[in-house]
């Protein structure tokens, strides 16, 4: 399986798309906008923090696990640290799978653990 992993300060550009092998057969991507409201509170945006080699650690041993169980080949994660206003992404996923059922069940369930025990935190400021 092939996995990159950026925390960056700045915007997300979408990458360019690779396929790792002829086999790939859907590729899907999930940007995670940032909200107007938060628990009923209305923002400007949000704060993120992330302890990034834990969170690197974490998503990777995740990333190994969701592909043994849904056959996926390939992931890129990115995601923002500071200041991201609304309306922007703070997180893009791709994942990259022989069939979109595979791809999909990889995205949902990544997201799921990325916000259960990823040292990554939000604030409102």
């Amino acid at each position: 399986m092939h996995v990159e992993i950026h925390f960056t300060p700045d915007a997300i550009v979408t990458p360019p798309e690779q396929l790792p092998s002829r086999e790939i057969g859907a590729s899907v991507d999930f940007r995670g906008i940032v909200r107007e409201m938060e628990k009923g509170e209305a923002l400007s945006g949000l704060f993120y923090e992330a302890y990034e080699p834990m969170a690197r650690r974490v998503l990777e041993r995740h990333f190994v696990e969701l592909a043994a169980l849904h056959h996926s080949a390939a992931v890129h994660f990115i995601h923002r640290t500071g200041w991201v206003p609304v309306g922007e992404a703070s997180l893009f996923l791709r994942v990259q799978s022989a069939h979109r059922g595979q791809a999909l069940a990889f995205l949902s369930e990544a997201i799921d653990r990325l916000k259960q025990d990823v040292p990554i935190w939000k604030r409102v400021q």
